[in-house]
């Protein structure tokens, strides 16, 4: 008798430990929750016009960015769309569009992105062209 109590016990605690440690992973919904901006958006003037898209998962925001500064990450930054900390190799963001990235947490991060193809510099060292089209994707 006392050993089934025993076995009992500990069924119910290996089913407990499953549970608690197959608890659901943030979803889309989640990580948006602390968005900006939900819809695209047109912001600024200037004699540039650069696209950015802010892709997290199955979810994505494009905003129009007109301004007259020569870099990205100055763009993004004069309209708050983007926070990090500068470091050794330049700005790492780890905010876009309000949405947090830790990578010390659940090892996520962003990716910058050119017309699709990942790029060899930060925010901070991407020179902007008229017409040009970004994107900044949520990675894990």
């Amino acid at each position: 008798m006392k050993n089934r109590i025993i076995s009992l016990m500990l069924l119910a605690c290996i089913t407990i430990l499953c549970f608690v440690s197959c608890g659901e992973k943030p979803g889309t919904d989640d990580l948006w929750a602390n968005a900006l901006y939900t819809e695209n958006t047109e912001m600024g003037s200037g004699e540039v016009s650069v696209t950015l898209e802010v892709k997290v998962l199955d979810k994505s925001v494009e905003f129009v960015i007109n301004t007259d500064k020569q870099y990205l990450g100055d763009a993004l930054i004069e309209h708050s769309l983007i926070e990090g900390e500068t470091g050794a190799y330049g700005l790492y963001v780890k905010k876009v569009n309000g949405i947090l990235a830790d990578f010390d947490k659940d090892q996520s991060y962003w990716a910058l992105k050119k017309d699709g193809e990942t790029m060899m510099v930060g925010v901070d060292g991407a020179k902007i062209s008229d017409g040009e089209h970004y994107e900044l994707e949520y990675t894990k």
